[in-house]
């Protein structure tokens, strides 16, 4: 299956359009490390990193926001990220050549995230893509967050486009939820960071991706 040409096509940004974890098990284990605990297998932190620094914590200290000390765990981590956002963050393979398929068709793509813009501003810029991506939606910009649909309403606005005729693609169940509560054509990327991978198939996406190229070839 294929998607019509679309007015535009938005990504949530970790798991999805770019590899953060790398950056995230990198800091994950430096903290880690700075209290006395070994490096965790990068595989056990990667598969949570699209819940944010919430899960590193919980990954990496057991702790859960109501205990004492996970704020401070919380802040240390942030601050470690924020010095080091793309130290080794990169596109997914083939990410690239598609954007650029995207671009030389003329269908703007944007981003949006639950990332703080503290984060995913420098980052985007970081890897080139400031100046390509047509909108940068964060959490910062609106007044509910994914799941509810109004980043997403909000990117179609910044961009020009019509939103029923658009595509958003995450690699988490709330990308999906978003999407479907916008009206958006869905597809669900399974090679993001995802704990289940089996549970993709219970999101309701109109299509699921299991690798860049699979996504390419729905975007041609």
């Amino acid at each position: 299956m294929k998607i019509e040409q679309p007015s535009t096509v938005l990504f949530d940004l970790d798991g999805t359009l770019i590899d953060t974890a790398p950056d995230f098990i990198r800091c994950l284990n430096e903290l880690r490390q700075q209290h006395g605990l070994p490096a965790l297998p990068a595989e056990h932190i990667r598969r949570s990193v699209s819940n944010g620094a919430r899960a590193m914590v919980r990954v990496g200290f057991g702790l859960e926001p109501e205990h004492p000390d996970y704020l401070d765990k919380h802040t240390a981590f942030l601050d470690l990220y924020e010095s080091g956002v793309a130290v080794e963050t990169r596109l997914f393979d083939g990410m690239d050549t598609l954007l650029q398929s995207l671009e030389h068709r003329g269908i703007p793509w944007g981003i949006v995230t639950n990332k703080p813009v503290r984060f995913a501003a420098p980052l985007v810029q970081a890897l080139g893509l400031g100046a390509r991506c047509a909108s940068l939606v964060c959490p910062d910009h609106v007044t509910h967050r994914k799941p509810a649909p109004e980043a997403l309403f909000l990117a179609c606005k910044q961009i020009g486009a019509d939103p029923a005729r658009a595509v958003y693609v995450g690699d988490h169940e709330r990308d999906i939820e978003a999407g479907r509560n916008a009206r958006m054509k869905t597809i669900a990327v399974r090679y993001g960071y995802i704990e289940e991978p089996e549970t993709v198939d219970l999101w309701q996406a109109d299509i699921i991706a299991d690798t860049v190229n699979d996504l390419a070839k729905l975007l041609q």
